[in-house]
């Protein structure tokens, strides 16, 4: 027998909070969750949701993007060392904090905020408190200033910039460097082509994502502090979401959530990702699938339906997953629970046993058969 306790299996209405958005439709965001988000429509030139779009959030690994534009600004992509070429590739596609640290020191910390600030006409941005000018990951950011980032980097950067970084943003890793997972928001909520830069803050120093190497160093480690002499928040778990979608990048989206730090990092996921799933995305294509909740901790996904097949990933513990079809396969007992189906997860391209997914039958109610 599957999962014994009935759970929602398909998203309610419950624990949401709606926020009416001007010239949009309703943004729900979770219960406790603080959010910032900004879409806007490349192919008519308006914004479709617009929530608290000014207000500043500590950036976490999003300042990334200006690291990265600042390095190039004066430099030929063409001409990169290889060395160089690789540490920038590795910041932005797998968000590497040793990266950014040794980009944020040799080009001057905070200063080069506010080059990026006068460069780009950033309007809510600004450099680390005095207190920690080597935290780069508290930074000042808004989902307004974030779209602006986004709009120089397709609208007006040199060619040669664009394609690297927008085509580092596309090629964004499963895990990041740190073994978190970086498939929330977005790409968990849209089909490719995407392009996402992501930021994570306040979980710990390493995930569990699979063939990842830990990488200790970063924002985790600064000092406890409530707020920021500039109001940022510093204290509560940060989960950002940001990028393009659609053909040609037509919508870019910017989501910046603080959730409590009672939050686990599977939660705070299905949070944001509830979110996102509420925006008004023009021209963003949504995959098919019904979404369950699931327990366990490191529920590995695999390539086929054998617990002898390649292990793709890990989920992040307690996350709402996709399943877009299922199928039977090796029987797997787990405790009291028997069950020989398998879901397939869009998001991971590969399978997990129906044990892990909370349904009160082991063929999960509304998922057809792959």
């Amino acid at each position: 027998m599957g999962w014994a306790v009935l759970v929602a299996v398909l998203l309610g209405s419950a624990g949401f909070a709606r926020a009416a958005v001007p010239g949009g439709a309703a943004v729900e965001v979770p219960a406790g969750v603080t959010a910032g988000a900004a879409v806007f429509d490349r192919q008519t030139g308006t914004f479709t949701e617009q929530l608290n779009a000014d207000t500043q959030f500590r950036s976490a690994s999003v300042v990334k993007l200006l690291i990265a534009l600042d390095h190039l600004w004066d430099r030929d992509p063409g001409s990169l060392p290889a060395a160089d070429r690789a540490r920038l590739d590795s910041m932005l596609r797998s968000s590497d904090d040793d990266a950014a640290s040794f980009y944020w020191s040799q080009n001057g910390g905070g200063a080069l905020v506010d080059r990026m600030v006068s460069r780009l006409h950033l309007t809510d941005t600004a450099g680390p408190p005095a207190g920690s000018p080597g935290y780069w990951g508290y930074t000042a950011l808004s989902a307004a200033d974030t779209v602006r980032i986004y709009r120089y980097l397709l609208d007006s950067a040199p060619a040669a910039v664009r394609d690297l970084v927008m085509g580092d943003l596309r090629a964004s890793t499963r895990c990041g460097k740190d073994g978190f997972d970086q498939r929330f928001g977005i790409p968990a909520s849209f089909q490719q082509p995407w392009a996402v830069k992501q930021g994570w803050s306040g979980f710990g120093n390493s995930g569990d994502c699979t063939n990842t190497t830990a990488n200790t160093t970063g924002i985790t480690t600064a000092p406890v502090k409530s707020v920021s002499p500039t109001g940022v928040d510093l204290t509560q778990k940060a989960l950002h979401t940001t990028g393009t979608v659609g053909a040609g990048d037509r919508a870019i989206i910017a989501v910046f959530t603080l959730q409590p730090q009672s939050t686990a990092f599977g939660a705070a996921y299905t949070n944001l990702d509830r979110l996102v799933r509420s925006l008004n995305v023009p021209g963003a294509p949504r995959p098919a699938g019904a979404w369950f909740s699931t327990w366990g901790s490191g529920v590995r996904v695999r390539s086929d339906t054998t617990t002898t097949s390649t292990v793709l990933t890990a989920l992040p513990a307690g996350v709402e997953a996709q399943a877009a079809c299922q199928k039977q396969g090796e029987t797997v007992t787990e405790g009291p629970y028997t069950n020989d189906w398998w879901a397939y997860l869009p998001l991971y391209g590969g399978y997990i046993t129906n044990i892990y997914m909370k349904s009160p039958d082991n063929k999960l109610p509304g998922v057809p058969t792959c």
